[in-house]
Parts: structure tokens; C-alpha cells; sequence
């Protein structure tokens, strides 16, 4: 792979996460700049306020720009939200040639048959990524071109999003002076950040946990399975205690990051307290009897979005947890007693990735390293740049160019 300059910004509910990176190989990659800042303007995944959203993005994009001293020109983007929803299609041609041999042009037909479905009015296709494919019958095939057949099948794990919503996202963007190279879905991302080939293939289940959506993929067989968005996450846990112990937000929410455990000793004293700023206490046992009900009930909920009740065979490697809201003290004990399945904390893997990276190290920046590991493995699926190609606002990023050399 030559030598580029690669970049994305992740947009979550509760921060902006611009990366640049420069890329020499896949296991080969610098990174020159990082920039966070906290995020207004979204709920829970999906745009609210155009403004807030904008500057929030300008913010990051520009602290990233500071530290490496590039200019960002254009990025990858993170789509999540509730109304992201997933189906695994088929698609089936003939090869019609005489020599019956598969040849790019039957992949690009096929995946085009399996993309041809019936998608509700204000959604898109988002994602069409290849899972697997037959020849005459025979299943199990990864990579067709180049062998005999007269009958190849594809089984493709399709993802829609609403319109509006990817169009708000992107002309948030776009109006920062970044055009959007692609928009990826965002637990797709975190998988290629936290997960090994080995998981991949044996079949597992990750949980992104952020502060306002609950991001799930399902991986089988070297390939994704099944994807979901559970609109709970952080959020909702900073706002219980808020409410139960009678608190502001944000004095609940820096309880929760500093004591918070979802596995306290079950024998810790009631009256201990645990203090912040400003005179603000409450009990640690109360505080973390609330932690613990609510990420029960999205462990639980985690376990509703499977395709399938046999969740121990469909992925015997387990539960994967990433995202901000995963580093709560205990959380992977907590999953591995009741859900019976292996858990463990996922956190970005490092191997080949140096310079400034120490932030990324942790959790809640999966989706952001995600970002740019997806490209630079070459994975396949998104349809949002077959629409940008070509467009009038491919024309203005030419003339911008034009004028900044």
C-alpha cells in the first residue's frame, strides 16, 4: 500500500472524535493527530441541532488539524442511531459464458441482484457487504472469481438508514469544509478496532457501548452476521442516578466515571459516601446499585437483539464490550455470571498503530480507530459513495483544491 494521508471523525452523542493518520500499511500506521471535544447537538446517535452539531465537529476537526498540522480535506464518517436496521439478503445470477467462469463483472451482478430489495420510503441502503458465496450449490465459497460455474449465489448482510438523517450528518460535515469519503456504520468500525480473526471466524458478539446508543454486531465465519442499534447506553445510567439520588447531570456523571461498580462488596456499609465537588455526596452503595440494575437491563436487552435464542451457539467466543460506557469497574464479570457466556473488555488493538495513540488505547475510542482500519483493510459494502461520485459537491471540493494551491 503507498503512503496516505487517511481521516475520520466519529460523531457520538456524547463527543467528536477526529483522527489523521498516515497510513504506510496495514499494519503500518502513524497516527499524527487526535481531536476530542464533548458533542452537542445529537440524541442518541441522530442529529437534533444543525448548529451545535456543527460546531461541535469544527472544534474537533480543527484540534486534529493543530496537533498534526494537516489540513483535513476529507474524512470518514460514523453513522449510528436507531433508525439504522439490517437484513441478510440473497442474490442469484447465471453465468452465461461459455467457458462458465466467474469474472468481476458476475461479482458486481450478483451483489447488485441481492442489493434489490424493497426498502421502506425515507431509507437507504447503506451497507451491502458479502458474507458469503455458492457455486452450483456448493456453499462456503469466499472468493469466486477466477472458478468454474453456472450458477453463483450471494448471501449479503444488507443495512438501511434513514435519509434525512445520513443527509444531516453529512452536511454537518461538509459545512466545516470536510467532504465525506464515506459514511461507515459504526459497530462495523469498532469490530475492526477490537476483535480478532479468531472471534471473527468462530462467531461473537460486540456490544459498543456509548453514551447514547448501544451499537451490536454479530460476526460469523470471518464475516458479519447481524447488526443492531439499541437506542440505551451511558446516557440513561447518568440520568438514573441523577433522578435516584437526587443530583445535577453532571456531577452524576463524573460519580459514575470516578466510583462507579457494577460489582461493589456486597457488604459495603450503607452510610459510606462517596464526594465530589461543591459539597455534592451520596451513598456508594446506592450509587452503585443503580449502575448495576440499569446495565443489567442492557445486558439483557443485548440478548433481545439476537437473531436467534441459541446465542451460545451462533457465538461461542462470547461478548465483546467497547465503547465509553464498557470501562464501568466490573462490567465483564458482571456479563459473564448472568448472561453464562465468555466477556471480556475490548479494547483497541495497538499492533502496527503508534505515534500519537495512547488516547485510542481505551475503549471508548474504538469507533474512531474503527474508522480507519475499515478503509485501510479495503472492506467492502457501502453504497454512499456510488451516489457522491460525480455529484456537485465532487465539483466544488475540485474548485476548492484549485484555489488552495
Amino acid at each position: 500500500m503507498a503512503k496516505k494521508i487517511i481521516s475520520a471523525i466519529d460523531v457520538g452523542t456524547t463527543k467528536v472524535a477526529t483522527i489523521v493518520a498516515n497510513v504506510k500499511a496495514e499494519d503500518d500506521i502513524e497516527v499524527l493527530g487526535v481531536g476530542v471535544v464533548p458533542c452537542r447537538g445529537l440524541h442518541k446517535g441522530i442529529v437534533v441541532n444543525m448548529d451545535e452539531a456543527r460546531q461541535s465537529i469544527a472544534a474537533s476537526v480543527k484540534e486534529a488539524q493543530r496537533i498534526s498540522g494537516i489540513r483535513i480535506d476529507s474524512a470518514y464518517v460514523g453513522v449510528t442511531g436507531r433508525h439504522i436496521s439490517s437484513l441478510n439478503s440473497r442474490g442469484v445470477v447465471a453465468i452465461p459464458r461459455d467457458d462458465r467462469l466467474v469474472r468481476t463483472q458476475d461479482l458486481k451482478r450478483v451483489l447488485s441482484a441481492a442489493r434489490n430489495i424493497t426498502v421502506a420510503e425515507g431509507k437507504k441502503v447503506l451497507h451491502a457487504i458479502p458474507r458469503s458465496y455458492a457455486l452450483d450449490g456448493q456453499e462456503g465459497v469466499r472468493q469466486p472469481v477466477g472458478m468454474h460455474g453456472s450458477r453463483l449465489d450471494v448471501e449479503t448482510h444488507i443495512v438501511t438508514a434513514s435519509l434525512t438523517s445520513i443527509q444531516n450528518l453529512a452536511k454537518c460535515v461538509r459545512s466545516v469544509g470536510v467532504d465525506v469519503e464515506d459514511l461507515i456504520l459504526e459497530p462495523l468500525a469498532s469490530g475492526e478496532a477490537v476483535l480478532t480473526p479468531e472471534e471473527r471466524e468462530s462467531g461473537v458478539i460486540m456490544a459498543d457501548i456509548g453514551g447514547g446508543t448501544t451499537d451490536i454486531a454479530v460476526f460469523k465465519n470471518g464475516s458479519i452476521y447481524h447488526t443492531g442499534i439499541l437506542p440505551v447506553a451511558g446516557y440513561q445510567v447518568t440520568s438514573d442516578i441523577s433522578i435516584g439520588l437526587g443530583l445535577p447531570f453532571n456531577i452524576a456523571e463524573k460519580m459514575k466515571k470516578r466510583y462507579g461498580n457494577v460489582t461493589p462488596t456486597l457488604d459495603m456499609d450503607q452510610t459510606v459516601q462517596v464526594g465530589i465537588e461543591n459539597g455534592h455526596s451520596a451513598s456508594y452503595k446506592d450509587l452503585c446499585n443503580i449502575i448495576r440494575a440499569r446495565m443489567e437491563e442492557l445486558l439483557q436487552l443485548v440478548l433481545l437483539e439476537m437473531p436467534t435464542s441459541d446465542y451460545q451457539t451462533l457465538a461461542p467466543c462470547g461478548l465483546v464490550l467497547t465503547g465509553g460506557t464498557s470501562n464501568l469497574s466490573g462490567l465483564d464479570e458482571l456479563g459473564q455470571s448472568l448472561l453464562r457466556i465468555p466477556v471480556r473488555k475490548g479494547r483497541p488493538l495497538s499492533t502496527g498503530i503508534y505515534g500519537i495513540s495512547d488516547i485510542l488505547h481505551d475503549p471508548a475510542y474504538a469507533t474512531t480507530l474503527g474508522l480507519i482500519l475499515w478503509q485501510v483493510r479495503g472492506k467492502e459494502g457501502s453504497t454512499y459513495r456510488e451516489k457522491r461520485t460525480g455529484t456537485w459537491s465532487s465539483f466544488m471540493g475540485l474548485i476548492r483544491k484549485l484555489f488552495r494551491a
